[in-house]
């Protein structure tokens, strides 16, 4: 049967076979519990999570086709509880007239709540639908328990650069669904660009490659030389699902590149952030996080940089504004580290909020009133400047119930071990006192 060419290129191309899928080999070759499932013809309730143009969608029909099974595509955006009970309805029919499985399969499933979500689980407990949804939100998150115990969860990848130039070169070359029959030309250079700029999604991979062949064709050519992929790719971004799954995981990896100290990875993961759009403000907010939450007081100075490099941010805009961030972004990694102050404000915090509202001891109380002084506020209190070393040796600050609690513990690294080397004194002195 000729291909309707009156289709996008990626529709066409979609695969037919599972041998003819790119990618995905962990959960694909042989031996794999869902190729051995698909081969076999075993149907399971499973969940397939991934980035776009990764083959989440192609890969559910190819089950279906592998399974002899009815597929029944519905789109998480688009329908509701009517709509479900409407495919629910058409799968008991064919089973019951035809005696073939169905495929449900739900586009975005992420995007249903949880009402919605529920609404599958007696369905899929009797057999009536074997439920594949698809989704790029983490399903821990974007999904409820209830469903996610009744289907296997399968993590598809980024396609890699070499996948994604097999899938350009079959469409260049296939003569019935792809671009063959144009005999387009390029060269390598230009396909490892497109491959690259596609950003691990072979879906946005054949839509470039569809545009440019047009805009070559505009130019009665069919070569796609350096000038038409500069035009095509240069409105190109990155992926970046901005407080998406993929943001959290960026962000989470930049600060954990501070916090270990990595001068190169925390540049790598600044820029890949900033490559994609992310909002500068909260990245410099970030910035000034990890400067107190992993250097604290073992270098003092990393705060007021990142402060300062937020504030150039600010006033200078992007791309100037920039490299402050990556200034301070480096500083931060090659300072010293220390959570002490972070470790101390989270015991102090649990303290305060689980102690309940404990009295303020009553030499530490002011007394601007005669009454207030009847009562013996401040009565006791020692004005530390009077004291040797300007310390009130032995004194107690905190509520009775809590008297001797030590929360900050200095790290022997930066200015902390000073700070270490001089509480340690204090404590002797109260020792002695």
């Amino acid at each position: 049967m000729p291909a309707d060419l009156t289709k996008p290129l990626a529709d066409r191309m979609r695969p037919t076979s599972l041998a003819d899928f790119v990618g995905q080999q962990h959960i694909l070759k042989t031996g794999k519990p869902l190729y051995e499932a698909v081969a076999s013809g075993r149907l399971h309730s499973m969940i397939f999570w991934g980035p776009p143009g990764t083959g989440k969608t192609t890969l559910a029909r190819l089950i279906a086709q592998h399974s002899d099974a009815v597929f029944m595509p519905i789109s998480a955006v688009l329908s509701g509880v009517k709509e479900i009970r409407a495919a629910v309805s058409d799968a008991k029919q064919i089973q019951q007239e035809q005696h073939r499985r169905t495929i449900l399969f739900v586009d975005e499933v992420h995007r249903f709540n949880k009402s919605q979500q529920d609404a599958f689980l007696p369905h899929v407990e009797d057999g009536t639908v074997y439920f594949v949804g698809a989704t790029t939100e983490n399903p821990s998150f974007a999904l409820n328990n209830a469903l996610l115990s009744r289907a296997r969860v399968y993590v598809l990848n980024s396609l890699t650069t070499e996948d994604l130039r097999v899938v350009l070169d079959k469409a260049l070359t296939d003569q019935i669904r792809g671009l063959g029959r144009l005999a387009i030309e390029m060269a390598d250079a230009i396909k490892q660009q497109f491959a690259e700029a596609a950003d691990g999604d072979a879906r946005r991979l054949l839509n470039l490659l569809e545009i440019a062949v047009e805009l070559a064709a505009a130019k009665d050519s069919r070569v796609i030389n350096e000038s038409c992929a500069r035009e095509v790719l240069s409105g190109g971004v990155r992926r970046f699902d901005n407080q998406g799954e993929e943001f959290y995981n960026q962000i989470s990896a930049l600060h954990k590149s501070v916090r270990g100290s990595s001068p190169d990875a925390s540049l790598y993961w600044l820029c890949r952030m900033m490559d994609a759009g992310c909002d500068l403000s909260y990245l410099a907010r970030r910035i000034v996080r990890i400067a107190s939450e992993d250097i604290g007081n073992a270098d003092p100075r990393a705060l007021q940089i990142a402060i300062n490099a937020w504030e150039a941010q600010e006033r200078l805009g992007s791309p100037e504004g920039e490299l402050a961030l990556a200034q301070a972004i480096v500083y931060l990694a090659c300072a010293p580290k220390s959570n002490a102050v972070y470790m101390a404000y989270n015991a102090a915090m649990r303290d305060a909020k689980q102690s309940g509202s404990l009295g303020v001891p009553v030499h530490l109380r002011n007394a601007p009133t005669q009454l207030m002084k009847s009562l013996n506020y401040g009565k006791e209190y020692r004005y530390a400047h009077n004291e040797p070393e300007a310390y009130a040796a032995g004194e107690n600050y905190f509520p009775e119930q809590l008297m001797g609690t030590c929360y900050y513990q200095p790290v022997e690294r930066g200015l902390e071990i000073k700070i270490k080397e001089k509480l340690r004194h204090l404590q002797e002195l109260d020792k002695n006192s």
